[in-house]
């Protein structure tokens, strides 16, 4: 199977894109969430330090920020 290499240029994954991927190894990649609505309200809580800690340890395993991590969360838990 075929992996995705790093690109050093926009031009390179172009050329990249052209070719036959239908033997591409999709186990590589990882599911993206993209924001599409305007964020318009604010939350404010407080936590305890170890929560708060656990969170931030989480969220930097997934490569996003605590907020996010916690907006996803909820969205998680009230799309269920």
């Amino acid at each position: 199977m075929k992996r995705v290499p790093d690109f050093k240029t926009d031009a390179e994954a172009e050329a990249f894109l052209e070719q036959d991927l239908s033997d591409l190894d999709f186990k590589q990649f990882k599911p993206m969430h993209f924001e599409f609505e305007p964020k318009s309200a604010s939350l404010t809580i407080r936590l305890p330090q170890p929560l708060l800690d656990a969170l931030k340890v989480k969220a930097k395993a997934q490569g996003i920020p605590y907020t996010r991590y916690v907006q996803r969360l909820l969205e998680n838990d009230l799309t269920r």
